[in-house]
C-alpha cells in the first residue's frame, strides 16, 4: 500500500468544557476550563493519521457550513497536511458541533450533538471516480443521516457506498457511534458484507451482534469477545475485526485466532481527557493495516495512539509521530492482563 487513506464522514467542532462533576438534574457544577478542537470521525481520525505519519497521503471527505467553525476545521486539517479537496462547504446549514462535558472527577465524557451540515452529507458528495487511495474509512454509522437511509438493493446507502468503493479495488473500513436504541441491526448490519475492516468499541460490537461481552459484574468476558468476533465474521466482515475497550484491544483476521493487548498503564494523573480516544485507536489500527503490521504489533500501535490521546484534553493534541508514539508506549508499559 502506498496511495494513502481516505477518512470520510463526520466533520465537527468539539466545544469542550472541563467540569468538576456531572450534575444531577436541577443541580449546578463548575466549569473549570473551556477549549475547542476538531471532532468527529473524519476530523479526529484524519488528523491523528496525519500526526502519526506526516508523509502519508491523508484525504478527508465531508461537509461543512460556511461559518467560523467550518473555517477552523479546514485550517486545522490543512496545517497538518491533510488533503481537504473533498470537503464541501454549504450555506444553508451550520457546521456540526458537539458540546463535550468532560467530568474531571470520573474521567468520563457526555456529548450534546448538533448534526448541522453532517446531516446533509450524502453519497452524491463523494467523487468515486477520483478516489485514489488504498483504504476508505467511513464513520460514523448511525450519525450520518443520508448514509443511514434505506436502500432497496444494499440495505442502506452506506452499504451502497462501500460496495462502490470495493468495485475500485479499495479496502473499506467503517466505524460506528455509540447510541442508545435498537437501530444497530438495521443500520450497521447491511454494511458488514461490504466491509473489509471493522473497527469499533465493545459496546457497539455487543449491540450489533446481540452478544454480551461483559459479565454481571461488568468485567470483560474474553470468551464473550471471541463469540462476538466470530459472529461479526459470520455477518459478513471480510478480513479484520478490531474491537477496543478501556481494558485493551482485540484483533482477528478471518479464519485466524483472536489477539488481545491490554491498555497502556497510564496513571490517573496522566489522563487529561478521553475525547477522541476511540478515533485515535482507530487511526493507529488503520495505519497498521496500511503498513501491513502483524496483529500483535498492530494492537500495540493502536493502543499507543489511544494512550497518547489520553494525555491531552482534546482529540488530537496528544498524538505524536510514529517513532515518538512507540517510544511513549515502551516507557509506559501495559496494564496487567
Amino acid at each position: 500500500m502506498n496511495k494513502g487513506i481516505a477518512i470520510v464522514g463526520n466533520l465537527l467542532v468539539d466545544h469542550v468544557k472541563l467540569i468538576d462533576s456531572y450534575p444531577a438534574p436541577g443541580m449546578l457544577t463548575n466549569i473549570r476550563g473551556v477549549s475547542q478542537c476538531v471532532g468527529g470521525c473524519a476530523c479526529n481520525t484524519g488528523a491523528a493519521l496525519a500526526k502519526i505519519d506526516p508523509e502519508m497521503n491523508v484525504v478527508v471527505i465531508g461537509k461543512l457550513g460556511n461559518d467560523a467553525d467550518g473555517d477552523y476545521i479546514k485550517g486545522v486539517l490543512s496545517n497538518l497536511g491533510v488533503n481537504i479537496d473533498g470537503v464541501i462547504t454549504i450555506d444553508d446549514k451550520p457546521t456540526s458541533f458537539t458540546d463535550v462535558m468532560s467530568d474531571m472527577s470520573a474521567n468520563e465524557r457526555t456529548f450534546f450533538q448538533a448534526r448541522g451540515a453532517n446531516a446533509e452529507f450524502s453519497i452524491d458528495d463523494i467523487d468515486f471516480d477520483r478516489l485514489d487511495v488504498d483504504i476508505f474509512h467511513i464513520g460514523y454509522a448511525l450519525l450520518l443521516d443520508k448514509f443511514d437511509q434505506p436502500d432497496d438493493e444494499y440495505g442502506t446507502v452506506m452499504a451502497r457506498a462501500l460496495a462502490r468503493v470495493s468495485e475500485r479495488g479499495i479496502k473499506t473500513s467503517i466505524d460506528v457511534v455509540s447510541e442508545v436504541g435498537d437501530r444497530f441491526n438495521k443500520i450497521v448490519t447491511p454494511c458488514l458484507p461490504h466491509c473489509d475492516y471493522l473497527i469499533f468499541n465493545e459496546v457497539e460490537a455487543s449491540r450489533v451482534t446481540g452478544i454480551p461481552v461483559r459479565d454481571e459484574n461488568g468485567k470483560i468476558s474474553q470468551s464473550g469477545m471471541k463469540q462476538v468476533i466470530n459472529e461479526l465474521f459470520e455477518m459478513g466482515v471480510r478480513e479484520v475485526v478490531c474491537i477496543h475497550a478501556p481494558e485493551g484491544g482485540w484483533y482477528s483476521r478471518k479464519g485466524e485466532g483472536v489477539y488481545f493487548q491490554p491498555s497502556l498503564n497510564l496513571s490517573r494523573d496522566m489522563i487529561k481527557g478521553k475525547v477522541g480516544a476511540g478515533d485515535s485507536f482507530c487511526a493507529g489500527m488503520l495505519y497498521s493495516l496500511y503498513r501491513e503490521f502483524d496483529p500483535e504489533y498492530s494492537l500495540r500501535v493502536a493502543g499507543a495512539a489511544a494512550g497518547c490521546n489520553l494525555t491531552e484534553v482534546n482529540s488530537i493534541d496528544g498524538l505524536r509521530a510514529f517513532d515518538k508514539m512507540m517510544e511513549f508506549e515502551s516507557e509506559i508499559g501495559y496494564e496487567a492482563d
